[in-house]
């Protein structure tokens, strides 16, 4: 299990748009993936529970994976929430 606290450098956030295109990004791994901020913890490939969380830029969340490509998927992931 790869567990890793990153802080979401994205102007806009965790809205609409960002969290299809993060969904979609955690599609891509075959290890189950978790994001966990404010006490919620929910499915990083679900749209509607990552709208849930409703996160903003600056804020942090916690990105849990585990399975055969779980570094990658964390890798990935912080690059993403880090806007490159």
């Amino acid at each position: 299990m790869k567990t890793k606290t990153i802080r979401i450098q994205l102007e806009s956030g965790l809205e609409a748009r960002p969290v299809a295109l993060m969904v979609q990004e955690a599609s891509k791994y075959d290890s189950r993936i978790y994001v966990e901020a404010e006490g919620k913890k929910v499915n990083a490939k679900s749209i509607m529970g990552m709208m849930t969380l409703g996160l903003d830029n600056g804020e942090e969340l916690v990105v849990t994976a585990e399975g055969e490509d779980e570094n990658l998927a964390v890798e990935n992931l912080e690059k993403f929430l880090s806007g490159n």
